[in-house]
């Protein structure tokens, strides 16, 4: 199949030849260049106009995703794209993709010209085995998820020598971000997700990587350390995305037995009713307790349930527009997270 791009789109020509359509062109294989959905087409010179101009031809892979699962095969295609000037937009993952991560895909439309997502299940940010034995795994559903998109260019599933190759010793540590919230209770947690993301960027060379507000403790601690170690790619946020119920979207979920899923709607519930009492004038204090307490009769562990500046994360006394409340508890050995903003 040969596949060119003209003024109006990307298509195969059938029944014409490739270097100039008249009107004795009957059949199209039209490829939409925005969201690149291939669909056989019958045309009239009525419909497609007299000529179009070509203006490049291009191979299968400029329409179908590519699994990459080496460094060498990614830098040499990060490279190549990098000397067309094309803008590389990235997404982080660990696989058992859902409806968040594509919202992640979709905030880099016209922002990224490539789209590169990673799937990796990073061991050393895990101080739990259990937690990272029972981590969901699923690369060929993950690889059919990205690929109805129609938008991600490359999968990139290396094996841990790709990231870790034997010898390796480094650690990247955000000091004063690290030993809070969820990195109070798992230890190193943070320096795994900083040192894991570092690689990722300098193996993907992005341009712009999108990050979740779900996890906002770690989208602080990468747009800090992106500034600090001068790495030239932009951080962009995206809000949390909820199941109707109000529970964030998380590959975590997916674990819990149909009786805890019910319980799980019950955290959103409770961190909306704790900010509406700080906003009705109860005492952050006041406001927490109560919130901790529902929480606690309602089956859950809770780790910390803190108001912080949305900023730094600095300890907040007050609620105030610059404020978030964050969560962590526990159904079983099931840890969800969650945060949303005072105001």
């Amino acid at each position: 199949m040969r596949l060119y791009s003209t003024n109006l789109g990307l298509f195969t020509l059938r029944k014409s030849t490739p270097s100039l359509i008249t009107p004795s062109l009957t059949e199209v294989l039209f490829v939409s260049s925005g969201s690149k959905a291939v669909s056989t087409i019958h045309c009239s010179p009525t419909k497609l106009g007299a000529v179009f101009r070509l203006t490049k031809l291009l191979t299968v892979q400029d329409l179908i995703m590519q699994i990459i699962k080496t460094k060498a095969e990614l830098a040499a295609l990060s490279s190549s794209w990098q000397k067309e000037g094309q803008n590389i937009g990235f997404v982080p993952t660990m696989g058992a993709l859902h409806a968040g991560h594509l919202s992640l895909i979709n905030a880099l439309d016209g922002k990224a010209s490539r789209r590169i997502v990673s799937i990796f299940v990073n061991p050393i940010q895990f101080n739990n085995s259990s937690d990272f034995q029972h981590y969901p795994r699923g690369l060929e559903d993950d690889a059919a998820l990205l690929r109805n998109t129609g938008k991600v260019d490359v999968l990139y599933a290396p094996d841990e020598s790709q990231i870790y190759p034997p010898g390796f010793a480094t650690r990247i540590s955000v000091s004063g971000l690290d030993n809070m919230l969820c990195g109070g209770d798992r230890p190193g947690h943070f320096d795994g997700v900083a040192t894991v993301v570092t690689k990722l960027f300098l193996q993907t060379r992005a341009n712009i990587a999108a990050f979740g507000e779900k996890d906002y403790q770690q989208l602080c601690l990468i747009k800090r350390m992106v500034q600090d170690l001068d790495l030239p790619v932009d951080i962009l946020p995206v809000p949390t995305l909820r199941e109707a119920d109000g529970l964030a979207l998380s590959s975590r979920n997916r674990r819990l037995t149909p009786e805890q899923r019910q319980q799980a709607a019950l955290l959103p519930q409770a961190l909306k009713a704790c900010l509406e009492a700080m906003k009705h004038g109860t005492s952050a204090e006041s406001s927490l307790a109560t919130c901790r307490e529902a929480l606690q009769q309602a089956g859950f562990h809770v780790h910390y349930l803190e108001l912080r500046h949305a900023e730094n994360l600095a300890p907040a006394p007050i609620a105030g527009k610059d404020t978030r409340l964050f969560v962590a508890a526990s159904l079983g050995d099931i840890r969800l997270i969650d945060n949303m903003p005072f105001a």
